[in-house]
């Protein structure tokens, strides 16, 4: 019988963001009024700077239509990096205190024999 590879979907590629919902609530909520709200006033000023608050007020509708910010994911993502580094740091920590802790036990019932080269120290070096 022959073996199949298992092919993994790709979620999201940099090109095309998650389809999960993490704006909610309240946040929703604000997004859409102040994308309505910026949308409005870019309209009706005109110009460049009515360009660009037009498109602001569009990029905030769409977060609150989709319930989805990029943005916002990239942060959170960078968050869980950040806190999943701190978590294997004091893992490293814990092990060194442990590795610390092993060596004092040891060194308490060894003995050293031989020449103590702090006292009398080897001739000719």
């Amino acid at each position: 019988m022959s073996e199949f590879k298992r092919v993994e979907r790709i979620e999201s590629t940099p090109f095309q963001s998650g389809s999960e919902k993490n704006v909610h609530g309240w946040e929703r909520i604000g997004s859409l009024t102040g994308g309505v709200i910026m949308l409005g006033k870019g309209l009706r000023r005109g110009g460049v700077f009515g360009l660009i608050q037009v498109a602001l007020g569009g990029m905030a509708m769409a977060r609150g239509i989709t319930g989805h910010c990029s943005a916002k994911s990239l942060l959170e993502k960078g968050r869980q990096d950040m806190n999943n580094a701190r978590a294997k740091i004091e893992r490293a920590g814990e092990e060194l205190t442990k590795l610390k802790t092993n060596a004092e036990v040891a060194t308490e019932t060894a003995t050293v024999t031989g020449n103590d080269s702090l006292v009398s120290p080897k001739a000719g070096v």
